[in-house]
């Protein structure tokens, strides 16, 4: 089948997990186009390189912009109307390539795109979703989950509708799995690269400390330095070591052995790592990003299910009383299920099968799966 499959490029989680549905897919022998935007795009062009039966294609995507842990809502909004007229243009040229180049594409698939989403559309191909941000809209969260923070629910669950209405099927990538409250959703756990896939569980003494943005690294240094353990930080901007906290440069390989031996983690709220967490069992405390709903989400289902802990801000007695608790979140994570990618292929290959037999959108998939819709959908 010959497949157009968008991907979102701000955050490199999107690509990591879409390397791997991509490999699922060309193993099974299906062409496939992919159009992605920002350093996703070199990522994905330098791991599939020299592969047969799949072609890149660099699309302009929205940009963010953050500051001490918080998304600069105007800075991001300078930028993205700076970027704009070229932006536009560069995806014109690209819609254009793809539609007259002969591909022809059959099914469409989009990890939070809007540029594959809309050619499907366009085109009245299936469009199969799949990503984490689904699960705002189509599933129902426990009250304690939004306790305070209905309105950024409300607000961040109307984008996420808006962002790919009527797919041919959602697949909802998640470590946590509420009810399933809309049809054409299945829930599968969290995408995982094959070098998590291959890692082994051994903890150590040390802490890792992943922050996304620079800045607020650096703010929570001089309290790292306050404490007993031992750091291994990463997105600091910088190499060496200061005390009892050692600082890395980016390295996959070195990132996945300071995950699987380290005693916990102190990151922010994205997705992919606290899934990565979550399946090597290693207690988490997450500090979501200021207004990213999705990432507070992520962190108090992980609170929750005694997976880790979640904080706004990070103080020392907030350190302390996580590092004092990480028995209790061992004993938790224990029962977590860690079935791999062996359900979210279970899924990916119904769909491509139903799409291929002409099939209309199935409301509840037959492969296992971590969730389904299973009744009437409840009012939006």
């Amino acid at each position: 089948m010959r497949i157009l499959y968008g991907i979102v490029g701000e955050g490199m989680g999107h690509a990591t997990r879409s390397r791997v549905v991509l490999e699922h897919l060309l193993g099974a022998g299906h062409d496939v186009h992919v159009v992605v935007s920002g350093k996703a795009h070199q990522f994905l062009v330098d791991r599939f390189a020299h592969r047969p039966r799949i072609r890149f294609d660099e699309i302009h995507g929205l940009q963010l912009r953050f500051e001490d842990n918080a998304l600069d809502k105007s800075e991001t909004l300078l930028a993205n109307l700076e970027a704009l007229p070229g932006g536009l243009l560069k995806n014109i040229q690209v819609y254009r390539k793809v539609a007259e180049e002969g591909f022809d594409p059959e099914l469409v698939i989009s990890d939070f795109e809007s540029w594959a989403f809309l050619y499907g559309l366009n085109h009245r191909l299936p469009v199969i979703s799949i990503d984490n941000m689904q699960i705002l809209a189509r599933c129902d969260h426990a009250e304690d989950v939004l306790e305070g923070e209905k309105t950024a629910f409300r607000l961040a669950k109307w984008i996420v509708k808006a962002k790919m209405p009527g797919a041919y099927h959602y697949l909802v990538s998640s470590f946590f799995f509420p009810p399933v409250r809309k049809k054409r959703t299945t829930l599968v756990p969290p995408i995982l690269r094959p070098e998590i896939l291959a890692a082994r569980r051994e903890p150590g003494e040390h802490v890792l400390v992943y922050q996304s943005v620079a800045t607020s690294t650096e703010a929570i240094l001089p309290l790292l330095q306050k404490l007993p353990q031992r750091f291994v930080v990463y997105g600091a901007g910088r190499e060496g070591s200061a005390g009892n906290v050692t600082f890395k440069g980016f390295s996959e390989t070195g990132f996945v052995d300071d995950l699987r031996t380290a005693r916990a983690v102190i990151a922010g709220g994205g997705f992919s790592l606290m899934g990565e967490a979550v399946h090597l069992r290693v207690p988490m405390l997450s500090v979501p990003l200021c207004g990213q709903f999705e990432q507070t989400l992520n962190a108090r289902y992980l609170a929750r299910l005694g997976y880790g802990a979640w904080s706004e801000t990070i103080d020392l007695e907030t350190l302390v009383f996580f590092l004092d608790d990480l028995d209790r979140h061992d004993e938790a994570l224990a029962s977590y299920p860690s079935p791999g990618n062996d359900v979210l292929f279970g899924c990916v290959d119904e769909l491509v099968r139903d799409v291929a037999l002409d099939e209309p959108p199935p409301d509840r998939l037959e492969a296992p799966a971590m969730g389904k819709w299973d009744g009437p959908p409840l009012p939006p």
